[in-house]
This record gives C-alpha cells, structure tokens and sequence, in this order.
C-alpha cells in the first residue's frame, strides 16, 4: 500500500468515528448544563436591579428558556444543522459572530504555547536521555517536576512580577497597544509580545510532561536491535539519536500532544484571565458567570471539534512516520 493511499485510508476511518463523537459530546454537554442552577433571564434581571415575574417570563421566552429540555435540545440540534450555534442573551448577537472574534486569538496563544512546549520539552528530553543517570539528568528532572508541580495561575503572576513589574521587559496583560497603528510585521511582532508571558506559563507544564515523556522513549528505543545496527554501521552518533531514536520516540509524543490540545483550551481559562487575553478560555468564564449556555455550548462545541481535528492530525502523522501503523 502506498504512502498516500495509507494516509487517505486513515483519514477516512477517522471522519467516520468523529461524527458520532461530535454528536455525543453535544448532547452530553447540552444535559449537563441544563443541571446548572439558574440561567440567563436570572442574571440580567439581576444587574438590572429587579424584574416582574412577567418580565422574567417574557425573557425566558424570548430566549426560548421556557421550553422543556428535549425541546430545547431539538432546537440547538437543529441550529447546528443550519451551521448556526444560537444567539447570545448576554452579548445580544449571535454566537458564532461572537466566537469568530476570539476564536484567532486563542487558536494564536495555543498555537505558541504547544511549540513552545514541544520544542523545550524535546529538547529536554533528548538530553536527559543522552546523559541518563547523571548529573544533567537529575538537575532537568527536578526541573521538569517543578514545572509539573507548579499551579498554572501561579506561574502566571510570577512571571509578570519578574518580566513586567522588575526588568520591563514585556507588558502585563492584553492583546496588544491601546490606539496602535502599527500594520504588517510591526503588528505582529507587537502582539508577539503580548503573547510571550501567557504562552510560556500555559505550556510550562506540557514542557515537563513532554521532557519525560521523550527521555522514557528515547531510552527504549535505544535499547533495540535496529539502533545497534546503525551504531554499528559507523553512522555518527548525532544522526543515529537524530534519524533513528529521536524519530521513533516522537510517537508516543505527538499522541501526547494530541490529547493535550483540549488540556491547553482549559488552561487558557486561566492564563487568559490573569493576562486579560481575549480569547475563547476568557469568553467561556465569562459565559459560565452570566449563565449564557448558548455561548458556553458554541465554546464547548468548537473545542471539541478542535481536539477531534488535532488527533486526526496526529492518526496522520503516526502514519508518515512509521509506515507499520495501519488503520483497519
């Protein structure tokens, strides 16, 4: 079988296993929901001081809040089959639009922070594999556990003591400079430093996880008969770690990072609280607090099916890297 035909087989048997994981993650997530105390129509006749009990009625039906909860449920089923994810009561516009407008900058900090801690943390790995047992091993173990152990919100704050309050090195919060005509590069690398401090402390924790997970693999694969082959072949060392072991540890990696795709959406719940980035993890807090289900739900729903794209990602990476993987 071909390369491109194995990677067109597995792209299609994972379509195939998407669409009912789609479906019932929407409506496991619309019934757990409906458990939640209160709703919208609650939290805006609350900031707005009082409300009538026929006020809160015309609310909830303007809302569609009134109806009962299979009903509710058809109606988001088939909102979805129209490509519309409802309106929101809180935002007064519909939740696609108000997605769309924080779905570039959460996509860009996830995106930063997943390279950051793939490259950091392979990096660490390899060379903790390469010196196993001995010092550097152990000084960049401890680290890889700090990193581990470290709360998320924690990391946040510190870094924005020690970068933004003592050196000035970078700023401490937002997306970019208030009334800033910068275009082209110079808007890009402005924002770039916007992202540096909430990208590093969500990937922090992934650097640990990756570091181990690369040195662990890389150990075991040294340890087979193909790699004492090249090693005995003359190959330099460099290109039997780079082209033999480092090649074949990268599975288990990318499986790894695959999964942790939704770990970062629910990391960025906090970094882009504490840095006031505005992106999805931020708009969903926001959406929990005003009870809007129907923003919480797109969130929910895009975030499913950004995960669900990524292990596609990673079926087919698996598939270009060792040709023995076959997808039946």
């Amino acid at each position: 079988m071909s390369a491109l035909s194995r990677l067109g087989r597995t792209l299609r048997h994972t379509v195939v296993l998407a669409i009912p994981t789609v479906i019932g993650i929407v409506v496991l997530n619309f019934l757990l929901l409906q458990l939640t105390p209160g709703d919208a129509a609650d939290v805006l006749a609350g900031e707005a001081g009082a409300a009538t009990a026929e006020t809160m009625a015309a609310l909830r039906s303007r809302f569609g809040l009134d109806l009962p909860v299979l009903q509710q449920l058809q109606a988001y089923l088939g909102h979805l089959s129209q490509f519309s994810l409802g309106f929101s009561p809180r935002y007064n516009m519909p939740v696609l639009a108000l997605i769309g407008q924080r779905l570039p900058s959460t996509l860009a900090l996830m995106g930063l922070a997943l390279t950051i801690a793939l490259a950091l943390g392979i990096a660490l790995g390899a060379v903790m594999a390469s010196f196993a047992g001995r010092l550097p091993d152990r000084l960049l173990s401890v680290l890889a556990l700090l990193f581990y152990s470290v709360p998320g919100f924690w990391v946040g704050l510190m870094l924005i003591v020690v970068f933004s309050v003592h050196l000035g090195w970078l700023p401490s919060g937002g997306a970019g400079r208030i009334g800033s005509d910068l275009t082209g590069l110079a808007a890009w690398l402005d924002q770039l430093r916007y992202m540096v401090l909430p990208a590093t402390s969500l990937a922090l924790f992934f650097v640990a996880i990756y570091a181990r997970l690369t040195r662990a693999a890389m150990l075991e694969v040294q340890s087979q008969d193909f790699v004492r082959t090249a090693a005995a072949k003359g190959i330099a060392p460099w290109r039997v770690t780079v082209q033999h072991v480092l090649r074949n540890a990268l599975l288990p990696v990318t499986t790894m990072a695959g999964m942790h795709l939704g770990g970062l959406l629910g990391g960025a719940v906090v970094v882009e609280t504490v840095y006031s980035w505005p992106g999805l993890g931020r708009l969903a807090f926001e959406a929990v607090l005003s009870r809007d289900f129907n923003v919480l739900m797109g969130v929910l729903f895009l975030s499913s099916l950004l995960v669900i794209l990524a292990n596609m990602l990673v079926d087919l990476l698996h598939a270009w890297l060792d040709p023995r993987i076959e997808v039946h």
